[in-house]
């Protein structure tokens, strides 16, 4: 968090207020958030009118307290999406789908569906390609499995309870008591797998790419052809896919040189 002393410019108090309310687990007030950034309560409300007026920051439904806008999560979500199609993170992917030998893509979550932001293919396209741009349902995806996991169990059982989950196969986990339970063991195991659950045939593992702070990023995972590989041969998978994971959090802060000067 940015500290008091810092806030200096117009624009250092409104990412502050930015940083500040994005990191809570529960909406805040104007006087929180002034409080905590040691800042007088007009400037906060001067600060939280403007951002909310941008659609940065927005009010809790029946409250006066804020959470962030549906601008600021597009806008986190095509920044993460950005930072991962440098040339420096997609020879990573390279690397893992060659190692492994199937399709790996990356994956963030936005507006509470999973949405893919890089892909590599190694083989002739069989069964589901999760190509950049297309998006999938949390409840049936790995990716979906382990943003879900992460969460604080009242936020995660709330969720859940809240999303339409619709059956795409007949392995499809529809009941939340349910998938409640798989969320609470993916918690536990640090990767997720997907059994035909999303299109049938079709099975997928994937493992979390944190911030060296431990925020969860996005997601690196893999599907394949059950035919090829079944749902019990997916654990072969699960170190090549932490090691990259790793190599993209470390290199997630670091700055790339991908474009030649003109």
């Amino acid at each position: 968090m940015t500290s008091p002393a810092s806030l200096e410019g117009p624009l250092d108090r409104a990412f502050a207020v930015l940083e500040f309310v994005a990191g809570q687990l529960k909406a805040v007030s104007a006087a929180e958030i002034a409080k905590t950034l040691d800042l007088p309560l007009p400037t906060a409300h001067r600060l939280i009118g403007n951002l909310e007026a941008r659609g940065l920051l927005q009010r809790a439904a029946g409250t006066r307290r804020y959470v962030v806008g549906n601008k600021l999560v597009v806008l986190a979500g095509k920044t993460i999406g950005s930072a991962f199609r440098s040339a420096r993170r997609h020879a990573v992917l390279q690397n893992v789908a060659a190692e492994i030998g199937e399709q790996c893509e990356i994956g963030i979550v936005r507006s509470n569906l999973v949405v893919y932001v890089d892909s590599v293919r190694v083989t002739a396209p069989q069964g589901l390609q999760f190509d950049p741009g297309n998006g999938a349902p949390l409840h049936c995806t790995s990716t979906g499995k382990i943003y879900m996991s992460l969460l604080p169990a009242r936020a995660r059982e709330k969720l859940v309870r809240a999303l339409a989950m619709e059956r795409h196969t007949e392995r499809t986990i529809v009941d939340p008591d349910r998938l409640l339970a798989v969320l609470e063991e993916t918690r536990g195991a640090g990767w997720a797998r997907t059994n035909e659950e999303f299109v049938k045939g079709v099975v997928g593992c994937a493992v979390p790419i944190k911030a060296p702070d431990g925020t969860l990023l996005a997601c690196l995972g893999v599907s394949v052809p059950v035919a090829r590989v079944s749902f019990e041969e997916l654990e072969r998978f699960r170190e090549p896919l932490l090691r990259a994971a790793r190599l993209l959090s470390d290199t997630i802060l670091q700055v790339d040189a991908d474009f030649d000067g003109a």
